[in-house]
């Protein structure tokens, strides 16, 4: 059965305090486009620097899980992240007001209600997902999580704790939003009485009470009830579904944990990860395998090189996959050892020259500017006005396909400021704020207008 991407129908938000940082917050939920994922945004900062919810992005895991990039941080997104994985959400834009989501109750709740409250629409697009052919392990001490086959997301978890409150625990559930509503968004978050000073003076649960955590003391559960009476193995399955959500992509198997964490929870992410490269499968055999929808190209090559006004050796665009006119595009070039710039830079090690990876992202980003009626003939060129914040975080080399991302940041009739990440097998290798005018574009050929300007660069 073909499974369909999924965002909300309308904007919606929910305010409290952060757990750990005591801060107000006010947390929106946004409606977005298909293929884009989900990206929290600091609007509380300078530029609304977005953090994609991505495994690498992961900053911090002490006492929850924080993603950041370039500084700007957001805390404890397990719950957030966890009620749009149990909703079966793929986009959404989050915008946050401080530095930390608002705890609500301790559970999922309070946000999955408000997602619901939005309502839920079906996408286009179709999903993408993980499916597990052979297992996948990660062990650290008496810590343990696996995954196993299956044709749906069931997850399992044992905790084992020295407390006559709790004792040991076990729970297994088949993750839906029925079962995700019913048997898992309640639980909360909890701590033992006993770790509370040091939580504090760790600058941590500035913002915790009874009405927001399960509190164990000594003896007994300082709370007048649970919601389940194994409402703590619960909690924990709930934040492992949030931190596995940072994927990017949903995962079909039976995922099982024996004492786990926010730390392990992230290790075991990137090991799935690391295995979609095959990296513990039998040989020949994919351990993990992406299914994604196949999709003809928004552009091909050859309606690339009518709205490009570049040749060879200089064309650096293959394909554009998706465009939005004058927001979004993304494109892809391939980068094979018969380059000519390999043939200098360097003959014992072939690297691309950043300054080349530069002209693919803007070659991608200048494509921006065609709308869908102008695809075959465009009125306007791009031409570089200026570069800013570039930077190179890793190499690209014979082999590698470089993916495009390109955001529209602001446009104007003759000029526009375009925000571009380049990536390799989904790890940024640069990015770069690009600045372009915009110009009339010459005439196709045989339609020459001898006044026009020719040869802009991109």
């Amino acid at each position: 059965m073909i499974e369909k991407q999924r965002t909300i129908a309308n904007e919606v938000s929910f305010s409290g305090i952060g757990l750990h940082t005591g801060n107000l917050t006010t947390i929106v939920f946004k409606p977005a486009p298909p293929n884009s994922g989900v990206t929290f945004y600091r609007v509380d900062l300078p530029g609304r620097p977005g953090v994609k919810a991505d495994i690498d992005h992961v900053v911090d895991v002490s006492r929850g899980t924080t993603i950041g990039i370039n500084g700007a941080k957001v805390h404890t997104v397990e719950h957030v992240l966890a009620a749009i994985a149990g909703l079966g959400l793929d986009n959404l834009e989050i915008e946050v007001d401080a530095n930390e989501t608002p705890v609500g109750d301790g559970s999922a709740l309070p946000f999955m209600a408000t997602l619901k409250k939005a309502g839920i629409v079906e996408q286009d697009e179709e999903r993408e997902i993980i499916t597990i052919r052979h297992p996948v392990y990660y062990k650290n001490d008496d810590v343990t999580l696996s995954v196993l086959p299956s044709d749906e997301l069931r997850m399992t978890m044992t905790i084992a704790y020295d407390h006559v409150a709790v004792g040991t625990q076990y729970a297994s559930f088949t993750i839906n939003p029925e079962n995700f509503e019913k048997e898992i968004a309640p639980a909360r978050t909890f701590c033992f009485l006993r770790d509370v000073k040091m939580l504090q003076d760790q600058g941590l649960i500035r913002g915790g009470s009874l009405e927001n955590a399960v509190v164990i003391g000594d003896d007994a559960i300082l709370n007048d009830d649970l919601r389940f009476p194994d409402e703590f193995v619960r909690h924990k399955i709930l934040d492992l579904l949030g931190d596995m959500f940072l994927l990017g992509m949903n995962v079909r198997g039976h995922v099982i944990g024996v004492k786990s964490g926010h730390a392990m929870h992230v290790m075991f992410s990137k090991q799935i990860k690391r295995s979609l490269l095959n990296g513990n499968a039998p040989k020949g055999e994919e351990a993990v395998h992406i299914s994604r929808p196949k999709t003809e190209p928004a552009l091909d090559v050859n309606t690339i090189m009518q709205v490009l006004p570049h040749r060879y050796p200089f064309l650096m665009v293959d394909r554009i996959l998706s465009i939005e006119p004058y927001k979004k595009v993304v494109g892809i070039k391939n980068v094979t050892v018969n380059e000519p710039f390999f043939q200098g830079h360097w003959p014992s090690m072939p690297v691309m020259p950043g300054v080349l990876i530069i002209e693919v992202m803007a070659q991608v980003s200048s494509v921006l500017i065609f709308g869908d009626e102008e695809k075959q003939y465009p009125g306007k060129l791009a031409f570089f006005l200026g570069i800013d914040r570039a930077r190179f975080r890793r190499t690209v080399v014979p082999g590698d396909q470089i993916v495009v991302e390109a955001k529209m940041v602001r446009h104007r009739r003759n000029a526009c400021r375009v925000h571009a990440v380049a990536s390799i097998d989904g790890d940024p290798a640069a990015e770069a704020e690009m600045m372009f005018g915009l110009m009339d574009a010459p005439a196709p050929e045989g339609q020459q207008n001898v006044d026009a300007p020719v040869g802009p660069h991109p």
